[in-house]
């Protein structure tokens, strides 16, 4: 064969190599691939944990995510996608049907799936989705993550959260350590290889401090630290500003809408995890003035940090070559952030610039505003006097928002921590919106208060505290959370008769009913309609109505007697309660009684 016949033959080799490896480069960036040879699937699960209009940038967040995995080549079938959807056709939405997220972004929305929608966004149905556990899903598609030892597992939540949970549109919290659980859980049963968490709440970084083992595969980025506020973006601060039809919302989050807009930018088998984490970490504002933006932080698995993204949330061919070296998303303004937990003044503050003079809707958001405004005041009160009465101690401010030493997990006794934070919102009317940013206070409230040593005496000091700080009225249990019902409820026993209560309260003791008459007993001498209860530690009885059972404070004293004895225990009802509350509830019912 001659010279150019080699060579020809030389060229075609060559260019049947370079065809073959071509061809094969888009499905290895598609595989994430492991050491033995195997091939695994990418699974995402997308969450926008909130509802309501104001909160337009958690499911433009999260559509957003999308977007960007299905032009990274994962399948529809591969990704879980949980969210309220009362947004896009919304009434408020100036574009029916569109989702933006960023001001001259495009409809987000289109095309995405709904997998669990209104009530069926819950953490009981989050927590079994990513577990693979069908026969505990309730409502949705019934869809879970099928994965398997060689899968890659990607996880994106967006939504309010607190010291040591995220919250969800409907149902329970998700606190840390139910979520810590699952995770362990699914590490144990081999249900993944490696897992990317990415979390934009405020206190994201307490649902890992901690609690995260390092030797899970699972690498975890969070929007802000254990102790500090989330930010929202594109709420008009910025150039260009959102379309003045959006005005009172946030378009996105400053975190989200940094992570989205790097991944659209360039090509994610070329980046790293850390590479992005960097850039997230800078833009997102870690050189900002402190209380002007937020820390994003990591946990977990470091050396997850050197793989490419692609392995998780895919790349756009469009993108091939482009790396963070070259062109990167404009920087962001601390000026231009919103602190999210004021978003929702500044969504009803929107309203009353927007609305016309003497307008029933200028009239109702300046109500509302009005009324979130002292509601927030007087959460404020209420957890300082909670502390202080609990605590013993006059100088409580210093624990409202300091956390425990870098490293160490928000608290101990998680169960106890959840019963104090339902507690407060139960009882003092703490809001995902504002109040849970207290949660945090709770760690104090279980040392060396009896929680850590099983006392159950400590949660009676707190029922009662709470009780005396926030008793609602009988007229409207609705008015809990008004303004000022606190000073009126002190102003009503300051009015009220000494001669009458001890009246009442003889009543209370011999069973006399509140109009003066008495009825047939039964053998036990509780008269038909009654029932008898024993309160305090001294187990004093009391007659009662049985009609106050259906009254707000004796809802809520039921509810103790089940968490603390049960449904069904021996003896009569034994109520976990100072008598001198229990007293006081009884006296202003009997006095309304006695009005009538």
């Amino acid at each position: 064969m001659s010279s150019l016949g080699h060579l020809h033959v030389l060229v075609f080799l060559y260019a049947l190599l370079f065809y073959s490896a071509d061809s094969r480069k888009p499905q290895l960036l598609h595989d994430t691939g492991s050491e033995d040879g195997a091939k695994g699937t990418r699974w995402a699960v997308l969450v926008a944990g909130s509802n309501n209009y104001y909160n337009y940038r958690h499911q433009a967040d999260i559509c957003h995510a999308y977007q960007v995995l299905r032009k990274g080549g994962l399948k529809d079938e591969n990704i879980i996608v949980l969210m309220y959807d009362d947004i896009a056709f919304n009434p408020e939405n100036p574009r029916p049907g569109v989702i933006i997220n960023r001001p001259d972004g495009a409809n987000v929305y289109e095309g995405v799936p709904k997998d669990y929608n209104g009530e069926a966004v819950n953490a009981k149905n989050f927590l079994n989705v990513i577990l693979g556990n069908e026969s505990g899903i309730t409502g949705g598609s019934g869809k879970v993550v099928k994965s398997g030892p060689n899968d890659n597992i990607f996880i994106y939540y967006a939504d309010h959260g607190a010291p040591g949970l995220l919250t969800m549109p409907s149902g329970e919290d998700i606190h840390a350590n139910k979520f810590i659980e699952v995770l362990e859980k699914m590490h144990k049963l081999k249900r993944y290889k490696k897992m990317v968490i990415y979390v934009e709440a405020c206190e994201s970084g307490s649902m890992f401090e901690g609690i995260l083992k390092t030797n899970l595969n699972i690498f975890a980025v969070t929007a802000a630290n254990a102790s500090e506020n989330s930010y929202g973006i594109y709420c008009g601060g910025e150039n260009p500003p959102p379309p003045p039809e959006y005005q009172g919302v946030c378009l996105g989050d400053s975190f989200s809408v940094s992570w989205l807009e790097d991944s659209e930018l360039h090509d994610m088998s070329k980046e790293t995890l850390k590479q992005q984490y960097q850039v997230v970490k800078r833009r997102t504002g870690s050189d900002a003035e402190p209380g002007m933006s937020s820390h994003v932080s990591c946990f977990g698995s470091e050396e997850i940090l050197k793989d490419y993204l692609v392995s998780y949330i895919g790349t756009n061919p469009e993108n091939e070559n482009l790396t963070s070296a070259g062109f990167t998303a404009s920087p962001i303004s601390s000026s231009s952030l919103v602190n999210t937990r004021y978003i929702p003044l500044l969504y009803l503050q929107s309203k009353i610039q927007t609305s016309p003079l003497e307008s029933p809707e200028r009239q109702e958001a300046q109500k509302k505003l009005f009324e979130e405004m002292n509601h927030r005041k007087q959460i404020d009160k209420n957890i300082v006097e909670i502390l202080r009465l609990s605590l013993k101690q006059t100088n409580v401010l210093n624990l409202l928002t300091s956390t425990r030493t870098t490293g160490q997990p928000l608290v101990d006794d998680w169960d106890c921590f959840k019963t104090l934070v339902n507690s407060f919102k139960n009882h003092c009317g703490a809001t995902m919106d504002y109040g849970l940013k207290y949660t945090g206070a709770c760690q104090y409230l279980q040392y060396g208060s009896g929680c850590e040593s099983n006392d159950n005496n400590f949660k009676k000091i707190f029922t009662n505290t709470i009780f005396r700080l926030v008793l609602p009225s009988f007229e409207s249990y609705s008015k809990m959370i008004s303004l000022d019902f606190i000073v009126r409820l002190k102003n009503q026993e300051k009015r009220r008769n000494r001669r009458s209560e001890t009246n009442i309260k003889a009543s209370l003791l011999s069973g006399e009913l509140s109009d003066g008459r008495r009825r047939a007993r039964d053998q036990n001498g509780v008269p038909r309609g009654h029932l008898a209860v024993y309160v305090g530690d001294e187990m004093q009885r009391f007659v009662i109505p049985t009609k106050y059972l259906q009254y707000p404070e004796f809802k809520v004293l039921m509810d103790e007697v089940a968490d603390e004895f049960g449904y069904e225990h021996e003896g009569g009802i034994h109520i976990p309660c100072e008598e001198s509350v229990f007293e006081e509830i009884l006296i202003r019912y009997m006095s309304c009684d006695k009005k009538k």
